[in-house]
């Protein structure tokens, strides 16, 4: 047991503290590939934001590195230990504090798995939108850590859309409240925002106040197979330019509709190389007719066979496949997944040169995308153990955020900068803009030990 670790089992409860090899292996990393990683000098479980706060101060009293950690489903290496950090795991943390059906909101810790809140909230006549692929698994915690978005963020927004307010504790210890209750507030600065998408390096959540939804409204799904990415992304400009809000806007490629049969014997890849999923839910007679435009539009794209779907246990079995993409390409190989952001309008541009890159450096990429708002999941699969063949496979990713960057996008969209998009948000942002945020993690996090050498570097 590390020096660490021992002072802080004695700070805290029994069984809070891990010390084990095996256990500290299993808390050292996210979902990754290729993200640096060290083991943990300890890992915390703690169950209330006292034990959080008694964590933090001694480790700033000391230096000593602090990472949060939710569920390990991201992957940008932002959950990633460094070397002689203590890991907090969130897991313990997990329950539903509260659910307000009057005010519609919801109080939960940071531990609580997102499709966990959605079952409880939908219990209660209420939706809470922020869906991403991981949400059987993934903690709202990780969420708000990353501005996690998902399916349906294309028309609802993302995690920070939902954040009314937040407990924290600073790089100092320090306990905060932010944001509020209440519908609308003017009062300072909007500091709970700015902890969303910060990627635990200016404090630590522990308790999370979410806006709420009333009741799903029923979906109108229309289904389109393409010969291509390029008419696929056509299909999608011509949404956008409709008018048209779809409630989803889903693409899947050959390679991905291909891996999931290989695992799923699902019949995806004889329709079609490309897969369009869009849901439309407007009330009455509008989500009908939002649902007519959209198969009109994949039509006037040449979409080799489209339709609108009647049978709702197909039409989510599609969406349930789409988010099996991911755990059926890692069954082949060891998944490289990006995570670019383009203007809607240049969905097909980028598409084009998805296509153009994977010719010129002899790769095969996989594209999956929430296609309504523009956010792009290019995947390569190389084989687990092969540096060589990872490092190019890096290489590739490189060039593949220069291109959205030169499209006027951006280097994430929802998985975060982590360890992986640091030297593309440098180049986003610019110097002037990148000193701004780095002066903003010294006022939070004075002795720089959360999360450091994440996000940007100093």
């Amino acid at each position: 047991m590390t020096r660490t670790a021992s002072d802080l089992a004695g700070l805290l409860p029994s069984g809070r503290v891990l010390a084990d090899p095996v256990h500290l292996a299993s808390y050292a990393h996210d979902e990754a590939a290729g993200a640096p990683f060290a083991l943990p000098a300890a890992v915390v479980r703690p169950q209330d934001t006292s034990e959080v706060a008694a964590v933090v101060a001694y480790c700033a009293g000391r230096g000593v590195p602090v990472v949060a950690r939710g569920a390990g489903t991201g992957l940008s290496g932002g959950a990633n230990a460094v070397e002689g950090c203590v890991v907090v795991a969130f897991d313990a943390m997990d329950r539903i504090l509260e659910i307000d059906p009057d005010e519609r909101l919801a109080v939960v810790q940071p531990g609580v798995v997102n499709d966990d809140l959605r079952a409880a909230c939908a219990a209660k006549g209420l939706w809470y939108p922020p869906d991403p692929a991981s949400s059987p698994w993934s903690t709202i915690g990780g969420n708000v850590a990353t501005n996690a978005g998902g399916v349906c963020c294309v028309k609802y927004g993302v995690t920070r859309d939902y954040v009314l307010g937040l407990e924290a504790v600073t790089g100092g210890g320090e306990v905060v409240r932010l944001g509020r209750r209440t519908a609308k507030s003017s009062a300072g600065y909007e500091l709970a925002g700015l902890l969303v998408g910060s990627e635990g390096t200016l404090g630590l959540v522990t308790e999370i106040t979410l806006r709420l939804r009333g009741e799903r409204p029923r979906e109108h799904t229309v289904v389109g197979f393409f010969d291509d990415l390029p008419g696929a992304g056509r299909a999608v400009a011509r949404v956008v330019a409709s008018g048209v809000v779809p409630s989803a806007l889903e693409l899947v490629d050959r390679y991905c509709l291909r891996a999931v049969d290989e695992w799923k014997r699902m019949g995806l890849s004889d329709g079609g190389n490309v897969l369009l999923l869009a849901r439309c839910d407007a009330p009455g007679a509008a989500g009908e007719q939002e649902a007519g435009t959209v198969l009109a539009c994949f039509e006037a794209a040449g979409a080799a066979w489209c339709e609108r779907s009647g049978d709702e246990a197909e039409a989510d079995a599609l969406f349930a496949a789409r988010r099996l993409v991911y755990p059926a390409l890692e069954r082949t190989g060891r998944v490289l997944s990006e995570d670019v952001c383009v203007p809607r309008t240049l969905v097909p541009e980028m598409l084009g040169r998805l296509e153009r890159s994977a010719r010129e450096r002899g790769v095969r990429i996989a594209s999956l995308a929430h296609a309504g708002d523009g956010n792009l999941h290019p995947m390569l699969v190389v084989p687990r153990g092969d540096e060589r063949e990872l490092a190019r496979g890096r290489e590739v990713f490189e060039g593949i955020v220069e291109e959205a960057i030169g499209l006027g996008g951006t280097v994430t969209g929802e998985h975060g900068v982590g360890l992986l998009k640091m030297r593309g948000l440098a180049r986003e942002l610019g110097p002037a803009a990148l000193d701004l945020h780095r002066g903003i993690k010294r006022v939070w996090d004075p002795a720089g030990i959360l999360n450091p050498g994440k996000v940007f570097a100093g």
